[in-house]
C-alpha cells in the first residue's frame, strides 16, 4: 500500500488517443483528483492545454504537454513552436521528443540544439522532459549519449518514451538514464510506457532509491507516465488489489 500511495503521487495522468475530445480531457482532469489524493500532472495534447488548466486550477495539478510528439523529428523550429505554444496557453511542463534517429544516424548536434531551443523558451516558467525513447535506442551507449546530450543541453527531466512504440520503459533503460543523472548531479527522471501495476511501478521507484538514495524520487524528480498503471495503484490502496505483477513494455 506504501508503494501504491507514493506511486499515485508521481504519476503523470495521460490522455494522447488520435481520439481525445473536450470530453475526454475533461474525465482525464476530474480522474486526476482521486479519494487517495491529487496525482502530479495530467498531459494532454497541446490543443487542450487551456482547457486542463482550466479544470485543475488550484488544485496544484501540473499540466503538461507533448512537442514533437511521437516522432522525434529533426525540426527545430516546429519542436520551438509546440514548446511556446504550451506556454501561452497555460501548461506548466513540456514532453518533448529528443531527435532519437538522428542520433541513430550519427549527428549528436542535431539534438543538442533541439533541447537547447525549447529550454529556451520554458527558461524557469516550465519544465522541460526530453523524451529519449529508450526503446528504439535499445543499445546502452545510445541510451546514455541521449540522456547526456539532453541533461547537457538544458533538461530538467529526462524521458524514456513516448509510449507509442513496442517497447517503452524498462528497467534496463532506467538504470542507465539514472546512473546518468546521479553523475550529472542534477535532473529528473520520468518512466513512461508499459506500467501496468503496483509491483511494477515499485521496481522503478526500487532502482531510483538504490542509485539516487532513498528520499530522492518525489513529484520534482521523479514521474510515471503510466495511466494504465492508476486503476492498480487505487485497487490496491482500496485494498482491493494485488500488489503482485511484472514490467511490461507497452504504451500508455
Amino acid at each position: 500500500m506504501q508503494t501504491a500511495a507514493r506511486a499515485l503521487a508521481l504519476l503523470d495522468l495521460t490522455s494522447l488517443n488520435d481520439g481525445d475530445d473536450a470530453a475526454a480531457i475533461d474525465a482525464l482532469c476530474a480522474r486526476a483528483l482521486t479519494p487517495h489524493g491529487p496525482v502530479a500532472a495530467v498531459c494532454v495534447w497541446p490543443r487542450f492545454v487551456a482547457r486542463a488548466v482550466a479544470a485543475l486550477k488550484e488544485t496544484g495539478i501540473r499540466v503538461a504537454a507533448v512537442a514533437n510528439f511521437p516522432d522525434g523529428g529533426a525540426d527545430i523550429e516546429a519542436a520551438v513552436a509546440d514548446t511556446a505554444a504550451i506556454l501561452e496557453a497555460g501548461g506548466d511542463e513540456v514532453d518533448v521528443v529528443f531527435p532519437y534517429r538522428s542520433l541513430m544516424a550519427g549527428d549528436e548536434a542535431i539534438g543538442a540544439e533541439l533541447v537547447e531551443g525549447c529550454k529556451l523558451v520554458c527558461g524557469e516558467k516550465a519544465r522541460l522532459k526530453v523524451i529519449i525513447e529508450s526503446g528504439v535506442l535499445k543499445a546502452p551507449e545510445l541510451i546514455r549519449q541521449a540522456s547526456e546530450i539532453a541533461l547537457n543541453a538544458g533538461a530538467d527531466f529526462i524521458k524514456t518514451s513516448t509510449g507509442k512504440v513496442p517497447v517503452n520503459a524498462t528497467p534496463e533503460a532506467a538504470e542507465i538514464m539514472l546512473t546518468v543523472l546521479k553523475e550529472h548531479g542534477q535532473g529528473g527522471f520520468k518512466a513512461a510506457g508499459g506500467i501496468r501495476d503496483t509491483a511494477a511501478a515499485g521496481a522503478y521507484l526500487a532502482i531510483a532509491d538504490r542509485i539516487m538514495g532513498p528520499g530522492w524520487a518525489g513529484p520534482e524528480t521523479f514521474r510515471f507516465g503510466a495511466s494504465g498503471v492508476m486503476n492498480d495503484l487505487l485497487a490496491v490502496l482500496d485494498g482491493t488489489g494485488n500488489a503482485g505483477g511484472a514490467v511490461a513494455s507497452g504504451g500508455y
